[in-house]
């Protein structure tokens, strides 16, 4: 385990949120200032004010470090990607299911060797550090050491991630499948190994309703039911071909959310990836059971999946918890502001815009309060982990260019969303240590 970083002290721009821009006023919602200074002790936030307030109050011996005129923001959450695709981003020319058969089920079987699982997590968190994501619901491949592998690296950088192994039992390579029995003890003894020790967490997760039979939905029910406290992660209405597939395979089933709700997985911890092709009964019963759908707009654009659609996933008379995330590896980048760019383009073509205070707060504390651990992560109140991004919207030729345009705040934020990747990111900060990726190549 990581020593305990001690006490540090930040200067710069800070910008948090505490409400909802779209729904509160922008000055009620969000948190801005200008000169600031960020005092944490032991990974936890103490304090986030005005630099001529708090200047005098770093203790002695803290240096301050002087991050002006960047910008610090709560750390990136990602509630949705899948740690063995690393090497699967970027493969041409398939849509959801011939994708997986042709390239990341081929994959996934090199992740029952433990020490490719162990090099794999390694370079899957260098890259969530390099592009400023602190937060991240993961999934893992049917190999328990997989698992074994990603928490082990995450408890090593002291990380909060959510992680599980995928349950497959059937409709995947004989390499990749595990049975009811078999995905129930392996998933209970993660659970029991990985789950509340130090920041990491556990997701029940069933890849979606074609992997997995009856019976095996009905154990990840028992597990959850079993523990509470724990995620669940799958997928849902992704993809035409993917729904006709699950009508064929649930006949009994009223849709697609009706299989899943069958089983005791529909809740407040739930989280279902895609969301795209779904009716209006299953908007509804997101909606009356809190469970959360996950919009993953640059995989649904590579994959031809369909346009999310924010607005009626948050229709006031019936709303849903929402949350964005790359999906690695059918997502194509591991940046939350890329990804956000790609909501962004969505949201127009469905006839509407996101606001980029709202993109801002997506990435930040809605996704910390769709994964229900706003009380931990996603703003910098007193008493939050100390994850921090310091972001830099003049980090390249064009966009220093852009820049000296710029009139206000949304103009930078809009900047980073449009504009920034991974060179935008400055330093990455988890529970009060700078994190160190790898140096970044020219």
């Amino acid at each position: 385990m990581i020593a305990k970083p001690g006490t540090i002290a930040l200067r710069g721009r800070l910008l948090w949120f505490v409400e909802d821009p779209s729904l509160a006023s922008r000055e009620r919602a969000t948190r801005y200032i200008e000169d600031g200074v960020l005092l944490a002790v032991d990974g936890i936030i103490r304090e986030a004010g005005e630099a001529s307030a708090l200047l005098g109050q770093i203790p002695a011996g803290v240096d301050l470090t002087d991050h002006r005129p960047n910008l610090l923001c709560p750390g990136f959450i990602d509630p949705h990607l899948h740690f063995p695709q690393t090497q699967v981003i970027a493969s041409y020319g398939a849509q959801l299911l011939d994708w997986l058969n042709k390239f990341t089920f081929v994959e996934e079987q090199k992740y029952r060797d433990e020490a490719h699982a162990a090099r794999q997590a390694a370079f899957f968190l260098d890259e969530l550090v390099a592009n400023g994501t602190t937060t991240a619901v993961v999934f893992c491949s049917v190999h328990p050491q997989s698992a074994e592998a990603f928490f082990a690296e995450s408890e090593r950088r002291n990380m909060r991630m959510i992680a599980g192994k995928v349950m497959m039992d059937r409709n995947a390579p004989d390499a990749l499948r595990d049975t009811a029995e078999t995905g129930y003890a392996e998933s209970k003894a993660l659970i029991a190994k990985w789950h509340g020790r130090g920041r990491q967490l556990y997701a029940v997760a069933p890849r979606f309703a074609i992997t997995s039979t009856p019976a095996q939905l009905e154990a990840s029910g028992a597990l959850l039911a079993e523990h509470p406290g724990c995620y669940l992660e799958t997928h849902l209405s992704e993809n035409p071909r993917e729904i006709e597939t699950v009508k064929r395979l649930f006949p009994e089933a009223t849709d697609y959310l009706d299989v899943y709700e069958r089983h005791g997985l529909l809740g407040p911890k739930s989280l279902f990836g895609h969301c795209i092709h779904l009716s209006e009964r299953e908007w509804g019963s997101l909606s009356k059971t809190r469970s959360i759908a996950v919009s993953c707009p640059t995989s649904n654009l590579f994959l031809g999946s369909g346009l999310f659609d924010l607005q009626s996933a948050r229709r006031p008379d019936r709303p849903v918890r929402v949350g964005v995330a790359t999906d690695i590896g059918g997502g194509t980048s591991y940046s939350m502001l890329r990804t956000l760019s790609e909501a962004y383009k969505v949201s127009q073509l469905k006839g509407y815009s996101i606001d980029p205070y709202l993109a801002f707060y997506m990435m930040t504390l809605a996704n910390a309060q769709a994964l229900s651990l706003d009380h931990l992560i996603g703003s910098f109140e007193p008493g939050r982990e100390a994850d921090i991004v310091v972001l830099d919207a003049r980090a390249t030729p064009a966009m220093a260019h852009r820049m000296e345009a710029a009139r206000e705040l949304a103009d930078e934020l809009f900047v980073l969303i449009v504009m920034g990747d991974e060179r935008a990111v400055s330093a990455t900060y988890v529970m009060g240590r700078e994190a160190k990726p790898p140096p970044k190549r020219a």
